[in-house]
């Protein structure tokens, strides 16, 4: 086999990116520090056509260079937004109709091969932060809560490994649905 150049990939230009249909989801990111997790967010979303990403509390914002050093350019396609509170956004999203969904480990969450979306629902998927996970405040606020199954040692994955794994497997559930 002969690996693909990218020449060779056939991806978009940036403004039929901007363009093209979005997968219904959006993701929120509550309090993130990291920069270069928060540049791989927007790669991620940027791989699977992200409706929008919102950026929480002391999330950082683009244009900055530890961002870019992960996001390759996807700051540039992904729509986002700032926002100061997290616990706004997702009273603000739900009111428009989207169904919020924490990505915790909490009581009663849903594991993350047990969800099923539901057809023709726009979803928000929040991601906390790297320590403290997402606040007890947004939880509360959430529709639901959906946790990774894991089953090493560790208690969590790093945030945008998860975010990688969450929107793939939502992602190719919705698919399957179309």
């Amino acid at each position: 086999m002969r690996k693909l150049k990218n020449s060779e990939l056939d991806r978009l230009s940036i403004n039929a990116f901007k363009e093209a249909q979005k997968t219904p989801l959006i993701i929120v990111l509550d309090n993130i520090r990291s920069l270069n997790n928060i540049g791989s967010v927007f790669r991620t979303s940027d791989a699977f056509l992200i409706e929008k990403i919102y950026l929480c509390g002391i999330t950082a914002t683009p244009p900055h260079k530890d961002i870019h050093k992960t996001a390759l350019g996807s700051t540039e396609t992904v729509h986002w937004e700032y926002a100061k509170d997290t616990l706004q956004v997702v009273e603000k999203l739900k009111a428009e109709g989207v169904k919020v969904c924490a990505i915790e480990q909490a009581e009663n969450a849903t594991m993350l091969n047990d969800f099923t979306p539901e057809a023709k629902t726009r979803y928000a998927l929040v991601f906390g932060n790297e320590v403290k996970g997402v606040a007890q405040d947004v939880v509360n606020a959430s529709n639901m809560v959906i946790e990774i199954p894991q089953y090493g040692t560790k208690h969590s994955l790093n945030i945008s490994v998860s975010c990688g794994v969450v929107v793939w497997d939502v992602f190719s559930k919705l698919e399957a649905r179309s």
